[in-house]
């Protein structure tokens, strides 16, 4: 019995606080326009992109040239995904692809002013 009154601060302290969203993940999406050409932009931003610390879901669109992220803003944020995004060699939204990085990419990627646009 003592040590459940000795807790009880603790156990309501751990109520008060998961009720008001304190320790939760917050999460937000985002969609950047992006200068892919082909399936092997595709793959390459899916399977970089995803390694990036709070990004939980990443999604490409050839069609539209958009790449859709889900993640954690208290791990990151949209400024640092598209810097993760710029420096595999894409434009991300207005900023240019890294040169050198665009230059690593296969030739097909390299099409249609990728990365220049």
């Amino acid at each position: 019995m003592k040590t459940i009154i000795k807790n009880s601060p603790i156990i309501l302290l751990f109520i008060l606080l998961s009720q008001t969203g304190f320790g939760q993940k917050k999460m937000a999406e985002a969609t950047i326009k992006t200068s892919i050409v082909c399936d092997m932009c595709k793959t390459t931003i899916e399977k970089n992109l995803i390694f990036e610390k709070g990004v939980k879901e990443v999604r490409v669109d050839i069609e539209k040239k958009e790449v859709y992220v889900r993640f954690r803003t208290d791990k990151t944020s949209i400024d640092l995904i598209k810097q993760a995004l710029v420096k595999l060699g894409y434009r991300a939204d207005d900023l240019p692809a890294d040169p050198k990085a665009h230059a690593k990419l296969p030739d097909c990627c390299k099409k249609e002013g990728c990365g220049k646009d």
